[in-house]
């Protein structure tokens, strides 16, 4: 039997998920949540240790917002527990994919659906390499972003923003797309479409060219901390420089052969928006919802996270590609002079794919097919 009919009779074996989550923050929480409230069960697993010691305390995570309730998932003490599960879930930050792969790959089997939420620079391809060199492969899946917005409210309670009305996901190899997108639909809801391959992923995702807008016009509110909603701040000018950058990352995948939704059909799909120029639906979200607050401390994931992992990602497959970015170029060179370092060198996943060793053509059938295992 081939690997993927293994994993399909697993699924059609019993309804009910396992789902290992790799991570404990407030989007890991809110996962859990929503899988256990679809009738799966959830484990958590804090890389420290410290985010999941009030869970194993009490035994109970609380949850409020779009949805309300409390849960009883699993505290996942050590990753050789992963045997246990049937999926797992990585809900960490970019610049945490690259460590917590490195710990959780010993431990994955063929058998395993593995689903990166938020995946930015190709990190699931990361994984497919480091299980290709065990002689391991299994399903990797990628969504375009979370699922979910949220926020913890104490140790052991997370309240849920914003469930995504759409989103994109992938798989590696894409052979197993459609039995990537079953598994996503069961444990989240039919909420997914399917997206051509993890580089369409990787490019699908507009958080790096909104939050670069957002943080370069907002920077002092930023420093000093000031209260500010970030859709009231998307003013017209603003969404003028986004839809630069939205612009140079669409050209970037059209030279893959991709299509990838812009920045104001995202918010149409994820926030059941009409359509409408991006400056007026920012307007309107505002009217809706009054938030959320933009970044109060510079140590922000706007731009720590999306700059290296999402611009510069953006940057780097447009030379392979001889895609000219300026726009995209000039933010990140703006960025770190700000921030006071050089956010292109803080991408730890594009060294260790070597991407420049690939040309436009090779990299595409790679982030389709991922690394064969050896046998």
């Amino acid at each position: 039997m081939t690997e993927g009919g293994e994993r399909q009779r697993a699924v059609a074996r019993s309804t009910q998920l396992n789902v290992a989550i790799i991570g404990a923050g407030a989007i890991a929480c809110g996962s859990a949540a929503l899988i256990e409230a679809a009738g799966h069960c959830a484990g958590l697993w804090s890389p420290s240790g410290r985010s999941t010691a009030a869970l194993a305390r009490d035994g109970s995570l609380t949850y409020s917002g779009v949805m309300t309730g409390a849960t009883h998932p699993a505290v996942i003490a050590d990753l050789t527990e992963v045997g246990g599960y049937d999926v797992v879930l990585i809900a960490v930050p970019a610049n945490g994919h690259r460590a917590v792969m490195e710990r959780l790959a010993p431990h994955l089997e063929s058998r395993h659906t593995v689903i990166v939420s938020g995946a930015l620079s190709l990190s699931p391809l990361y994984l497919s390499k480091l299980e290709c060199a065990r002689g391991v492969r299994p399903a990797i899946a990628s969504f375009g972003t979370t699922v979910l917005t949220a926020r913890k409210t104490s140790d052991a309670a997370v309240s849920i923003n914003v469930l995504r009305a759409r989103l994109d996901v992938a798989a590696i190899p894409v052979s197993e797309g459609t039995r990537a997108l079953d598994v996503c639909k069961s444990l989240f809801g039919d909420r997914f479409d399917l997206a051509a391959s993890s580089l369409a992923i990787a490019l699908v995702n507009i958080n790096p060219v909104a939050h670069a807008g957002l943080a370069l016009a907002n920077l002092t509110r930023i420093e000093f901390g000031e209260f500010w909603p970030q859709y009231r701040y998307l003013t017209p000018a603003v969404a003028r420089l986004i839809e630069g950058l939205d612009a140079e990352r669409r050209a970037v995948a059209a030279a893959f052969g991709l299509t990838v939704r812009t920045i104001e059909q995202h918010f149409e799909h994820s926030f059941d928006l009409p359509r409408a120029p991006l400056a007026e639906q920012a307007a309107l979200l505002h009217e809706r919802r009054g938030g959320p607050p933009g970044p109060t401390a510079l140590d922000t994931r706007f731009v720590l996270e999306d700059a290296p992992f999402g611009l510069g990602f953006t940057a780097a497959v447009a030379r392979i590609a001889r895609v000219p970015v300026p726009l995209t170029d000039a933010c990140l060179d703006v960025l770190s002079a700000l921030w006071g370092r050089d956010l292109r060198a803080d991408n730890d996943i594009l060294p260790a794919l070597d991407l420049g060793a690939q040309d436009a053509v090779a990299l595409a059938r790679l982030a389709a097919e991922g690394f064969a295992a050896r046998r």
